[in-house]
C-alpha cells in the first residue's frame, strides 16, 4: 500500500504494519495479566499501546479488581474519556474511585457533552458526579447541567451541545471559511445546520455536498430531504426508531419554541438500538436489564430473585392443575413419563413466537394493522408443527408403552398445546403493551404458565376421558 507524503510523493507501507494484530485476543490478554502479575511495566505499555480504547475497556471488565488497580498504577498511559465512556457502569465507578482527581478531570474534558451526561446519570455516587461536574469547563458544565434537567431516556439527555450552525442565507464559501477559521469545532460532525434569526433550524447540509459545490452556491440549495428535528422531551426510543427507519445521520434537537439546543448523531442512535435489543434479550430471560458480568454476586442474587419468585408462583399454579388428576396419573403411570414432553414442547414453541413478537413490537413492525394476521399465522404454524410432532410422539407412545390410545392422547394434546403456544406467544405481549406493561419484561412468565397449564390440562384431561 502507498502512503501520500506532504510533498506529493508516495511511499510503500509494509502490509504487516497495516494488518497488525491490534485486537484484544486471548494471547494478548494472557500477556497483559502476566505483566500485571510480574509488574512488568514495559510489556504492559507495549501490549496496551496498540489497543483501541474500547478494547482497553473490555480488558478492564474482564480482569479482577486487584488487576485493575495494578494496571492503573503501572501503565504509563492514562484512562482517558473514550475508555471511561465504554466501560460497564459498575467497573466505571471502581475506576473513577481509583483514579487521581486530575486524571478524571482530564478524561472528562475530552468527552462530548452527551458522553459526560451519560457518564454522570449512571453514577450512584453523588460525590463522583459532583467531582466530574467540577472538572468541566464553565460552558460544558452549564450544558451538562441543562441536559440533566430533561427527563431520563429523552432526546435532551442524548444530544450533544457541540453543533455547527450557519445562517440560512450563507453560501458554500462562507461556510467553508467559517469552519476553517473556527478553533472549537466538534471532533466529529456530519451536517451544517441552517438556522433562521431566532436560531430555529430550517434544514441541514452534509459536509460532502458543501465540499463538492462551488463557493458561490447558496447552502439553501443543498438542503437534505431527510431533515427532521426532535423535541428535547421526545423519548430516546422514538429517536432511535427514526434514525433506523429514515436512515438519518444526525438530527437537531429543539426546545418547546423550536429553537436549536443540540444535535443527536448516528453513533448515539446505534447505541440506543443496541441497548434496547440487549435489554429485550435479558428481560425475556427474566434478567434485570442492568445486569452484566461485572456485577458482584449479591447484586446478581438481588436482581434475579424477583423473577425467580414469579416463576415459582406460576410453577405452583401449573402443579395445581396436575393435582386435579392425581387418580388418573396413579392409574396410568405412563402419563407421568410423557407429561413433561407436552409441556416442554409447548413452552419452547411459545418462546419462539414470543421472541419474534417482542422484537417486532420494539421495531414497530407488529401493529394493530397486522396483529390478527400474525396471530393467525402463529396459531396455524403451531398447529402444523403440532401435527408433525404428534405423529412422531404418537408412534413413540405406542411403541414405548404398547397402548395405541395413549399415543392418540399425547398426539392430540401436542397439537392443542402448540397451537395455543402460537396464540399466547403473540397475544400475551400485545395485550401487555396495550395496558402499558413492558412485554419483554413480563411476557415470558405468562406464556410459560399458559403453555404449562394448557398442556397439562389437555393431556391429563384427554387421558381421563379416553384411557379410563
Amino acid at each position: 500500500m502507498t502512503d501520500p507524503q506532504p510533498d506529493g510523493e508516495f511511499v510503500t507501507v509494509p502490509k504487516d504494519e497495516i494488518d497488525g494484530d491490534f485486537e484484544l485476543d486471548e494471547a494478548r490478554l494472557r500477556a497483559i495479566r502476566d505483566a500485571l502479575e510480574t509488574r512488568d511495566r514495559t510489556t504492559l505499555d507495549d501490549q496496551l499501546g496498540v489497543l483501541h480504547g474500547a478494547d482497553i475497556a473490555d480488558l478492564l471488565e474482564q480482569i479482577s479488581v486487584a488487576e485493575r488497580f495494578a494496571l492503573i498504577e503501572l501503565w504509563s498511559g492514562s484512562i482517558d474519556g473514550e475508555i471511561l465512556s465504554e466501560l460497564d457502569e459498575a467497573v466505571r465507578e471502581e475506576i473513577l474511585e481509583a483514579l487521581p482527581a486530575e486524571d478524571v478531570a482530564e478524561a472528562v474534558r475530552e468527552l462530548d457533552t452527551d458522553d459526560v451526561v451519560d457518564l454522570i446519570e449512571n453514577l450512584e455516587d453523588e460525590d463522583q458526579a459532583d467531582a466530574i461536574m467540577e472538572a468541566l469547563d464553565d460552558v460544558d458544565r452549564v450544558a451538562v447541567a441543562q441536559a440533566l434537567t430533561f427527563p431520563e431516556h429523552s432526546a435532551g439527555r442524548l444530544m450533544q451541545r457541540e453543533v455547527v450552525m450557519a445562517p440560512s442565507y450563507w453560501t458554500v464559501g462562507q461556510a467553508i471559511d467559517f469552519m476553517r477559521a473556527s478553533d472549537d469545532l466538534p471532533q466529529q460532525f456530519y451536517h451544517v445546520i441552517l438556522v433562521d434569526p431566532r436560531t430555529r433550524p430550517v434544514g441541514h447540509v452534509t459536509l460532502g455536498r458543501i465540499l463538492s459545490h462551488p463557493r458561490e452556491t447558496p447552502l439553501a440549495d443543498l438542503l437534505e430531504e431527510s431533515f427532521r428535528t426532535f423535541e428535547a422531551t421526545d423519548g430516546e426510543d422514538e429517536v432511535a426508531y427514526a434514525f433506523n427507519q429514515y436512515h438519518l445521520i444526525s438530527a437537531p434537537v429543539v426546545d418547546a419554541d423550536d429553537r436549536l439546543l443540540g444535535v443527536i448523531t448516528i453513533d448515539d442512535a446505534i447505541r440506543i438500538l443496541d441497548e434496547e435489543a440487549e435489554e429485550d434479550i435479558l428481560r425475556l430471560a427474566g434478567v434485570d436489564s442492568e445486569e452484566s458480568l461485572s456485577n458482584r454476586t449479591m447484586d446478581v442474587v438481588r436482581r434475579r430473585f424477583p423473577w425467580l419468585a414469579v416463576n415459582l408462583v406460576t410453577a405452583i399454579f401449573a402443579s395445581l392443575v396436575i393435582a386435579q388428576f392425581e387418580e388418573v396419573i396413579a392409574q396410568v403411570v405412563a402419563l407421568a413419563v410423557l407429561m413433561p414432553i407436552v409441556a416442554s414442547m409447548g413452552g419452547n414453541a411459545g418462546t419462539q413466537s414470543l421472541t419474534v413478537a417482542v422484537r417486532a413490537l420494539a421495531t414497530r413492525d407488529l401493529t394493530g394493522a397486522n396483529v390478527w394476521r400474525v396471530i393467525r399465522r402463529e396459531v396455524v404454524g403451531g398447529a402444523i408443527n403440532g401435527f408433525a410432532f404428534a405423529l412422531i410422539m404418537g408412534i413413540v407412545g405406542i411403541i414405548w408403552f404398547g397402548d395405541p390410545m395413549l399415543g392418540v392422547v399425547i398426539a392430540v394434546a401436542m397439537v392443542i398445546n402448540l397451537a395455543v403456544a402460537g396464540l399466547a406467544g403473540v397475544g400475551v405481549p400485545v395485550l401487555l403493551q396495550k395496558v402499558g406493561v413492558d412485554p419483554a419484561l413480563a411476557s415470558g412468565a405468562f406464556v410459560t404458565t399458559v403453555t404449562d397449564v394448557v398442556g397439562f390440562f389437555a393431556f391429563l384431561g384427554l387421558a381421563a376421558a379416553w384411557l379410563l
